[in-house]
């Protein structure tokens, strides 16, 4: 399915302009019925979205910009990283305006990839399509807003999210299943220590025998530990990453256990 927008650029037209509002009637002028609702009225009123939505395959149509016509979905996906980044930057040290502009970078890299979609013959899907899918799962995954179930609490929502996905996705057979396996190494940690304490493998409020007590006291701990590594020649992200994958085997083992389950180690401190 193509986009009229996309089509409509691609065709060499000029981009949308939003309406402008109907002149104020002048003093002299009478009530007119044939006229009486303004053409602006019957036309369909073109948001700033739409306009960005036409930009994008302006861009990328022939005429348009060499750059962004040779550009794949593996070209773009280092900037894509890099504009997430910037956008957590901005969450986290930023003001309104530098939020405003890194949502909206990262908003450009999804249109980019649906314009490129919309324009793959074995692809075949626009940014339309996207928000379809979007809102029929945000949808199924709401039962208790768009349906008939009570779920009056956050914890009772997080409690329920996994059947919800569960049902969305029924081939998946493992707690480990929809986990990318890209993720930078301590995020990918926590998402992993969080499967293991659904199936029971860690407990959600073991103690650790370190006073951490808040991010604060957090931070420098891991930041000694990766300069540690550093001044010992060792990778850390590495490090974390291997011992993950050991963890994910060992949850692995609890799902389907067998007389030689792998046990990573993960209970406690090494000695």
């Amino acid at each position: 399915m193509t986009d009229p927008l996309f089509s409509s650029a691609r065709a060499g037209a000029s981009l949308p302009e939003t309406n402008p509002a109907p002149p104020a009637p002048r003093a002299a002028d009478g009530p007119d019925p044939a006229s009486a609702v303004h053409p602006s009225a019957t036309q369909p009123y073109v948001t700033p979205l739409d306009t960005l939505i036409a930009t994008v395959a302006r861009l990328r149509a022939p005429g348009g910009c060499p750059w962004d016509a040779d550009q794949t979905h593996a070209s773009l996906v280092r900037h894509l990283v890099e504009e997430t980044h910037e956008l957590i930057e901005a969450i986290e040290d930023g003001g309104r305006d530098d939020l405003l502009e890194e949502l909206g970078d990262v908003l450009y890299q999804v249109l980019f990839h649906s314009d490129l979609a919309a324009h793959t013959p074995e692809e075949d899907f626009d940014i339309q399509d996207v928000a379809a899918r979007l809102t029929e799962k945000m949808i199924g995954r709401h039962p208790h807003v768009f349906g008939d179930l009570t779920l009056k609490t956050a914890e009772e929502v997080s409690a329920a999210w996994d059947g919800f996905k569960a049902e969305e996705k029924p081939g998946r057979t493992s707690v480990l299943d929809g986990i990318p396996a890209g993720m930078p190494a301590l995020a990918l940690a926590d998402k992993v220590l969080g499967r293991a304490e659904k199936i029971g493998l860690l407990e959600p409020d073991a103690g650790f025998p370190l006073p951490i007590a808040s991010e604060a006291d957090l931070g420098p701990l891991l930041l000694a530990i990766v300069a540690s590594a550093r001044a010992q020649g060792l990778d850390a992200e590495r490090a974390l990453r291997v011992a993950v994958r050991d963890l994910q085997s060992e949850i692995r083992g609890a799902e389907h256990p067998a007389d030689d389950a792998f046990d990573a180690g993960i209970i406690a401190l090494p000695s």
